[in-house]
C-alpha cells in the first residue's frame, strides 16, 4: 500500500466516549459498501470518467507535448483560474524540486487564483509578455473572475506584442460548447484542451487541469495517474477499502458531535494539498444541512497556533495527520555551548520533525481527541496520485451516506448570479457601504 491509513485512535476503546464504537463502525461500514456498489454502477454507465483515467492515454501524450513546447519556448507560465481550476495544479506543482520559487526546468510557474487588483497588477508588471504563456482554465467557459482577467491579459498581449501573436501566448481548458472562452479561442485560433463535461472541477486534478502545470514543472504525470489508479482498483476489490473506512469514521464521529474536520500534513509540499481537499470536502458535501467544516493546518507550523485549541478547546474536531518519514533528513544540528540545547545535538532537522509528528499524535490521543494518520514513506508522484484519489473516493462515499449530490454547488451559483447582476445594473455606482 502506498500509504498506511491508521484509524485505530478514533475508537472508544482508545479515547473513551468521544470515540466510535466497533458496533457503530461495523454498521456504518455496511452502508458504505452499498455506496461503493452505487458508485460502481455509475462508473459502468460512464458517468464518472475521472475513475477511468487509465483509458485516456492520448491526452497524456498531448499534455507532455504541450509541456515540452512551453518549457522550450517560454520563461513563464501563468495559470489563470478560480477554485479547483488552480488548486489541483498548485497541489501538484508543489512537489517540484524548487517549489518555493515555482521554478522547474527553465519555466517559472505562477498562479492567478484571486481577483485582488493589486496582486493582479503586480503580476502583470513583472512579466515579460514576449516570453510568457497563459493557461486559462474555466470548465463553464464563463467564470466571471477568470474572464475579467483574461480580457485584460488579451488586451495586454495585443497592445504590446500584436494581435496576430495572441494564439502563441494562450492555451485554454474549457468544455466544448458555445461558451465565452471557446468563442475567444475560435476568434484567435487559440489551442483548447477539452474539459470533460462529466468531470466536475474539483475532481479534475488528474486531467489537463492539474497535469499540464505538473508536466511543465517536470513531474512524471503518468506516475501520478498510476498512483490514483492503484487506489481505484483497491476501492472496487478490497473487502474494506480505505476511502470507505475514512467516510465511515467521519460519519461516526459526526454523531459524536465532531463537526469540524482538520487536515494537518507534516510537509510544506502538502500544504497546497490541504487547500485542495478543503474545497473538495466543503463544496461537495455542504448541502441541505449536511456537511462538516473542513479546516487546514500545517505541521509543525500550526502546533504554535492551533494545537492548543485542538487539545483544550471544544471537543468538536476530528484530526487527520499526514506524516512523512523524515528521519535523518536535512541539515545536522551542531552541538551548542548552551547545555539546555544538548538534546538537539547531532540530530538532523528531519529528526525533530519526526519527533514532533509522533508527539502531536500521542498528545491528541492522551487528550481523547480522535485522530487518524496517513503515514507515507516519501512524497512523490505516485504517492500524491494515490492521496488525491483516496480523498475523492472518500468524499463520494460520504455523499452517498448523506444522500447528497457530491457534484453540484447550487448555493454558490446564487452568489455568482448576484455578482453579475450588481455589475450589470450598477456599472458606475457600486455602493459597498
Amino acid at each position: 500500500m502506498i500509504y498506511k491509513h491508521d484509524i485505530s485512535n478514533v475508537f472508544d476503546n482508545v479515547i473513551g466516549f468521544d470515540g466510535v464504537s466497533e458496533q457503530e463502525f461495523t454498521s456504518l461500514l455496511l452502508k458504505a459498501k452499498r455506496a461503493i456498489i452505487g458508485i460502481g454502477e455509475q462508473r459502468e454507465k460512464k458517468l464518472l470518467p475521472f475513475l477511468d483515467i487509465t483509458d485516456y492515454e492520448n491526452d497524456v501524450v498531448q499534455i507532455e507535448k504541450t509541456a515540452k513546447h512551453i518549457n522550450d519556448n517560454f520563461s513563464d507560465l501563468v495559470i489563470v483560474g478560480m477554485g479547483a481550476s488552480a488548486r489541483g495544479g498548485k497541489t501538484l506543482v508543489a512537489l517540484a524540486r524548487n517549489s518555493f520559487t515555482g521554478i522547474s526546468n527553465s519555466t517559472k510557474i505562477h498562479f492567478i487564483d484571486n481577483i485582488d487588483p493589486l496582486t493582479f497588477d503586480n503580476m502583470r508588471a513583472t512579466l515579460d509578455l514576449k516570453s510568457t504563456i497563459f493557461l486559462v482554465i474555466s470548465k463553464s467557459g464563463s467564470t466571471a473572475e477568470t474572464m475579467a482577467q483574461l480580457l485584460v491579459l488579451l488586451n495586454d498581449v495585443a497592445s504590446k506584442i500584436g494581435q496576430e501573436n495572441i494564439n502563441n501566448h494562450f492555451i485554454f481548458i474549457t468544455e466544448s460548447n458555445d461558451n465565452s472562452l471557446t468563442k475567444i479561442a475560435y476568434d484567435n485560433a487559440i489551442k483548447i484542451f477539452e474539459h470533460n463535461h462529466n468531470i466536475g472541477g474539483r475532481f479534475s486534478v488528474l486531467t489537463a487541469v492539474g497535469l499540464l502545470p505538473a508536466a511543465v514543472a517536470g513531474l512524471d504525470i503518468r506516475a501520478i495517474r498510476d498512483g490514483a489508479t492503484e487506489i481505484i482498483n483497491l476501492f472496487f476489490s478490497d473487502e474494506e477499502p480505505e476511502p470507505a473506512k475514512g467516510a465511515v469514521i467521519h460519519e461516526g464521529l459526526l454523531q459524536k458531535g465532531k463537526n469540524i474536520s482538520v487536515m494537518m500534513p507534516y510537509s510544506d509540499r502538502l500544504n497546497a494539498f490541504s487547500s485542495w481537499h478543503q474545497q473538495l470536502w466543503a463544496e461537495s458535501l455542504g448541502k441541505s444541512g449536511n456537511g462538516t467544516t473542513a479546516l487546514r493546518a500545517l505541521g509543525a507550523f500550526d502546533q504554535h497556533s492551533q494545537l492548543q485549541l485542538y487539545l483544550d478547546g471544544p471537543a468538536d474536531k476530528f484530526i487527520t495527520l499526514i506524516t512523512l518519514n523524515q528521519k535523518n533528513k536535512g541539515a545536522v544540528i551542531p552541538l551548542s555551548d548552551d547545555d539546555s540545547l544538548a538534546y538537539l545535538a547531532h540530530h538532523a532537522i528531519g529528526d525533530l520533525m519526526a519527533a514532533e509528528q509522533l508527539a502531536t499524535k500521542n498528545t491528541l490521543i492522551k487528550n481523547r481527541r480522535p485522530v487518524r494518520e496517513f503515514a507515507i514513506e516519501k512524497i512523490d508522484e505516485h504517492t500524491i496520485g494515490a492521496l488525491l484519489m483516496h480523498f475523492m473516493l472518500e468524499t463520494m462515499v460520504m455523499g452517498r451516506l448523506w444522500n447528497v449530490d457530491t457534484f453540484g454547488q447550487p448555493a454558490v451559483e446564487q452568489g455568482k448570479q448576484l455578482a453579475r447582476e450588481y455589475l450589470a445594473n450598477s456599472k458606475s455606482n457600486l455602493n459597498f457601504g
